[in-house]
């Protein structure tokens, strides 16, 4: 019994080991291009994501302070065991995220989530250009200099977990791989066109060309991109050395300025594999593979530009290069106000979409209205120049009848070839104009004609005098304006005294007052004797509060009487009120009496509210 539990034991720990060793993993890490441990602003460096046993695909990562510009599979391994007849595989992949270095701060990338694992969180910190542990620039002379010295030595017995470093930076190139810029004249004149190379020199094998981080730096000058590049690799010598090269950018390039210009060649990126060998004590020499990325940039470059010969023709077009003028008329037979076409067009080579042609109303006879040209360009960079037509469409209409000549246009353009200014001539034509209908499409109008009679010395006639010289013309903006100025002040009064809600309530007193005395009346003839009283009472003590602002808690006779006085009130309308009120406070309660004495009530009352109101009170 005690034997088969061992067995099961060591079942159950060779299964726990193979599935650690199968569990999967996901590691981050970070690296400079020269090893060190600060990264400058401007640098690049790298985000190595190394996935074991894992299926999913990652996606370029979001690296924080830095711009990520590539994200390529490094390397990729994998593996098979067998215990006991159970087969287990591993495999191993390794990315890397080509960055560069953007803003300063300490930062930190990850976890990040492949399928269902998640990762280490990697931490760095980027510093200030040139104040880092270690200057770049000693680092990368240095790395150089290892380089060097690995490549005359043979660089045995290397440390094989250096294979596992990432991409190189070389800089301008070393003698395995390096880029040579090129132009095709170093001296040129102003608007010639030029040929701008890279050109790849490698004896690595091998190579993948990746592509540019940035356009070269053309300043002063106007750039075509030419598409002849190299499809495929060419062995070359160059310096005793045979090397696999490749033409990867062509630029037509035409100096805008005269002087010394200069082109600053942009950072290329090639990826390849470099030999690497070791010493074993057993297989001796051994040789493996380390993929690696090189970034370099091609030499700069100096053009002394030289301005065009001077005296200029005055008809000069602005064309450097070989050209040449053609015309074509649709037709020679021609009627007035119909409108015609003409054709010039000019081929060539050199800086044609940078050609003009004069103006042709100063050539072309009165009689004929020459209009604007549609321009249709035919251009493309072909061998070491832009080649191709430019045609200019113009549309005339004849005016007159008659037989007229269409002269011959000249275009001057310099030649670099031989350094003068050349000249080719389209041909002209003979036209006869019949009459024509009058178009509604003919791009001309009938010339107006002027009635002297209409017109005075100096003046125009009244009939044809401007409208902003009558009055009637400037009433029409003055009304409204006046308009608009008193409804603005009337609407401005309208809430001043709307805002005050006292003396809005003492000047509608009376008002108010004569809706309830008409409700009194309304009861009184219908005979409704108790709430005829009511509505007086109300009508009244309304009055009183609303006018001399006396809230209703403070209503009696006294007050009322005072304030009555105080505000200017004759005393004989003071005593009829309070005569009314106590007639209508008695008459409430006694026993009934006839229509005549309501009506004599109501009279009384209406009387003393309109004598209140003629006394123009003026509450304290």
């Amino acid at each position: 019994m005690t034997h088969f539990r061992r067995q099961i034991f060591i079942l159950i720990f060779l299964a726990f080991s193979m599935a650690a060793y199968a569990a999967a993993k996901f590691q981050l890490s970070v690296s400079t291009q020269t090893g060190g441990d600060d990264i400058e602003v401007g640098e690049q460096f790298y985000v190595y994501m190394k996935l074991d046993n894992i299926d999913a695909e990652p996606s370029a990562p979001e690296v924080p302070g830095a711009l990520v510009k590539y994200f390529t599979l490094s390397s990729q391994s994998s593996s098979m065991s067998s215990i006991n007849g159970k087969v287990t595989r591993s495999q191993s992949r390794t990315y890397v995220a080509t960055c560069t270095a953007s803003k300063e701060g300490s930062f930190s990338i990850g976890p990040i989530q492949v399928g269902d694992v998640r990762s280490n969180k990697a931490s760095y910190t980027i510093v200030k250009s040139g104040t880092g542990s270690l200057s770049k620039l000693q680092q990368r002379q240095q790395q150089q200099r290892q380089q060097q010295q690995s490549a005359q030595q043979g660089a045995y017995g290397r440390d094989p977990d250096d294979a596992n470093q990432g991409p190189k930076f070389i800089g301008k190139g070393n003698e395995k791989l390096f880029l040579k810029a090129s132009v095709s004249k170093s001296s040129a004149y102003e608007q010639e066109a030029l040929v701008y190379t890279v050109k790849l020199y490698s004896s690595y094998a091998p190579i993948k060309f990746i592509g540019a981080t940035e356009a070269p730096k053309f300043d002063g000058f106007v750039v075509e991109e030419s598409d002849e590049t190299s499809k495929s690799l060419h062995y070359e010598t160059y310096n005793g050395h045979e090397y696999a090269t490749a033409i990867i950018a062509r630029y037509i390039i035409f100096p805008q300025m005269t002087g010394k210009l200069t082109i600053k060649g942009n950072t290329y990126t090639v990826s390849t594999d470099e030999q690497e060998y070791y010493d074993d004590p057993y297989f001796r020499m051994l040789t493996v593979r380390r993929p690696i990325q090189l970034n370099v940039t091609p030499n700069d470059l100096v053009i002394d530009v030289k301005s065009l010969p001077t005296p200029q023709p005055a008809d000069f077009s602005g064309g450097v290069g070989q050209f040449s003028i053609s015309s074509s008329l649709s037709s020679s037979d021609l009627k007035t106000n119909q409108p015609a076409s003409i054709v010039y067009e000019v081929k060539g080579s050199g800086n044609l979409k940078y050609i003009k042609l004069p103006d042709l109303n100063d050539l072309y006879p009165k009689q004929l209205e020459v209009f604007s040209p549609t321009a249709e360009v035919n251009a493309a960079a072909k061998g070491v120049t832009v080649s191709g037509n430019i045609k200019f469409d113009y549309s005339f209409t004849p005016l007159e009848m008659g037989q007229y000549q269409i002269p011959e246009v000249s275009l001057v353009y310099f030649d670099p070839s031989t350094g003068k200014y050349e000249k080719s001539v389209a041909k002209g034509y003979t036209v006869e104009v019949d009459k024509g209908s009058l178009s509604e499409k003919s791009q001309t109008k009938n010339r107006l004609k002027f009635d002297e009679s209409l017109m005075s010395v100096g003046r125009l006639h009244k009939a044809y005098a401007p409208i902003v010289y009558k009055f009637s013309y400037w009433l029409c903006f003055i009304i409204p304006a006046l308009a608009l100025l008193i409804i603005v002040i009337v609407y401005r009064r309208h809430l001043k005294s709307a805002a005050d809600i006292v003396g809005t309530r003492m000047r509608r007193a009376g008002k108010v007052a004569a809706k309830r005395l008409k409700k009194a009346a309304a009861c009184m003839k219908v005979g409704d004797r108790e709430h005829f009283y009511d509505e007086m009472l109300v009508a009244l003590w309304g009055y009183v509060s609303a006018k001399l602002n006396i809230p209703t808690s403070e209503l009696n006779r006294e007050n009322v009487a005072q304030r009555l006085a105080d505000a200017g009130a004759p005393e004989d309308s003071i005593n009829s009120l309070l005569s009314v009120l106590d007639d209508c406070e008695f008459a409430k309660y006694a026993p009934g009496s006839g229509e005549n004495e309501l009506q004599h009530v109501y009279d009384r009352g209406t009387e003393v509210i309109n004598s209140l109101e003629d006394s123009r009170l003026t509450p304290q």
